[in-house]
């Protein structure tokens, strides 16, 4: 069996972007670790420990052995970027290299097989998803760990982009950036069916109350995927995909021998 670090900007994301596949990995036997680089305190308020409560309940119904936050703090979304809190770095302002010491010491303290990380533009070019993809790259080059990148097809999101912001679910997003999000699904080399998983999937998701219950545009359609019956969540939420630097394809997973 292997053991699969899959390393996120903030709590919620390990299920957004590789719910699914945890949950998967996990029920094969497989040993799982969720790391995040931030506590998510823009949500939370600062010092008040909710995300990583609720990362840590999630965790669970996933089916994830460890959960382990890497000591920075939440940069947020928008123009933006607020002064560090006391003792913690934000993401945005981290060193590339210090970050990725502490993953590295991660990786070879567990002897992991597979990181999971970000495409290079984080998804949809969020600072802390971007810095997740540039310390994941320097991290696994350094553990000589092999690296997949969790993405989203360009062509799927393009065909959702308009009516979410029509809708007025989505906050701080434009249509002619929000249609270069994501990967080409032609250079996407790993789809993982996880439509088995979506009732988890969907649980471990609604374990973020915090995003959950806010009122904004996100926390709207937070609500709107969590109470969506599990055959439309399943529909919406049933792959999920990764790219493997170099194009190469295969197995998600190289079982050790």
């Amino acid at each position: 069996m292997a053991t699969v670090v899959a390393f996120h900007a903030h709590p919620d994301d390990e299920v957004l972007l590789t719910g699914g596949t945890i949950a998967r990995l996990a029920a094969e036997g497989h040993r799982v670790i969720i790391v995040v680089a931030t506590d998510g305190d823009m949500w939370d308020g600062p010092g008040q420990g909710r995300r990583l409560q609720e990362l840590q309940a999630s965790a669970a119904i996933l089916g994830a052995d460890r959960v382990v936050h890497l000591g920075y703090a939440d940069s947020g979304h928008g123009p933006l970027l607020y002064e560090d809190p006391p003792t913690r770095t934000r993401f945005a302002r981290a060193d590339i290299g210090e970050a990725a010491a502490r993953l590295v010491a991660l990786l070879k303290e567990e002897h992991a097989d597979l990181l999971i990380s970000y495409d290079p533009n984080g998804g949809y070019g969020h600072r802390d998803h971007v810095r997740v993809h540039q310390v994941g790259a320097q991290a696994a080059r350094l553990a000589g760990v092999r690296v997949v990148e969790a993405t989203v097809p360009r062509e799927r999101i393009a065909r959702v982009a308009r009516p979410l912001l029509a809708l007025r679910l989505m906050a701080r997003h434009r249509l002619d950036e929000m249609r270069k999000y994501g990967t080409p699904q032609s250079a996407i080399t790993h789809r993982v069916d996880v439509r088995k998983y979506a009732a988890q999937k969907r649980s471990a998701l609604a374990a973020h109350r915090t995003p959950v219950s806010g009122t904004g545009r996100s926390a709207r359609l937070f609500r709107l995927v969590i109470r969506s019956p599990l055959p439309v969540f399943r529909a919406i939420a049933g792959t999920e995909w990764f790219v493997e630097p170099g194009g190469k394809t295969g197995p998600l997973i190289h079982t050790r021998k």
